[in-house]
């Protein structure tokens, strides 16, 4: 996305009516966006200032505001499980991610945390998501370019037991049931000191994980989970939501190393992955 502060040609645009209820769509000329509560034509909104209050024909009131990346997420078309913005924004920052950088995820689902990568790395970096689905596949290339980061992303078509194409990744997020399994092919993808993350929903996964890690020198693991708690902004009447969103998953990182053959740097070895 490309940030202006007026609406033009081709922005992903958001209308937000009084009840929060919420519209995301791209801005073309001639095109409009139809509802219950009224249409309203796409040149009466081209040239506006992002934040202005408009009218259906009907007399609706909506403002017109650009999306943010959680929205753009939660209003994904998606066939499985999405992350949720509290878990991908910490994983973006744990994993360093930059502008400019090689990642690598399997696990490419609806393209939630594609879109977050892609627009993390900026117009010099580079993406590559291998999905075993081609199905899943296509709905996330549909969602990339709905927001029009596609060109930043390589996808590609495979059982990721067979490795990856990419060597020296600066960081490899894996979302995929057993990501134990895929351990030794993702240190072969990565660079040295390269970045680890994954989501898993249970301790059973978490523990075999953290096996594999350790059998295929990782270190500087670190498990953790995000929660979340909204509280109502009525000023009258501060108190939490009445809905939560809890526990997600467990989120795991950990960094590729290359352990010295000295005796003293095989002994460290065993103490960071053990402390860490």
């Amino acid at each position: 996305m490309i940030y202006s502060s007026t609406a033009r040609e081709g922005d992903i645009a958001q209308l937000v009516g009084l009840t929060h209820k919420h519209f995301i769509f791209p801005l073309k000329a001639g095109g409009d966006i139809q509802s219950h509560r009224g249409v309203l034509k796409h040149d009466d909104l081209i040239g506006l200032p992002w934040g202005s209050q408009v009218f259906s024909h009907m007399g609706a009131p909506f403002f017109l505001l650009q999306p943010s990346i959680a929205d753009i997420l939660n209003d994904l078309p998606r066939t499985t499980q999405i992350l949720y913005p509290k878990d991908i924004g910490y994983l973006l920052i744990m994993m360093g991610i930059a502008p400019g950088q090689l990642i690598l995820e399997a696990g490419t689902g609806s393209g939630s945390m594609t879109i977050a990568l892609a627009t993390a790395i900026g117009a010099d970096g580079k993406v590559v998501s291998y999905e075993q689905k081609k199905d899943t596949q296509n709905l996330a290339r549909k969602n990339l370019e709905r927001v029009r980061l596609a060109s930043r992303v390589d996808f590609k078509l495979r059982d990721i037991i067979e490795g990856f194409d990419e060597t020296d990744a600066d960081a490899f997020f894996l979302d995929v049931q057993n990501s134990f399994d895929y351990i030794s092919q993702v240190r072969a993808a990565l660079k040295p000191g390269g970045f680890f993350g994954t989501l898993l929903p249970t301790f059973n996964q978490v523990e075999k994980t953290l096996h594999a890690l350790k059998k295929h020198n990782f270190a500087f693991v670190e498990v953790c989970e995000i929660m979340l708690r909204h509280y109502k902004s009525d000023p009258l009447r501060i108190r939490p939501t009445d809905r939560m969103v809890a526990h997600t998953g467990y989120l795991i990182f950990a960094r590729k190393i290359e352990p010295s053959t000295d005796p003293r740097g095989l002994e460290l070895m065993n103490e960071v992955n053990i402390e860490s």
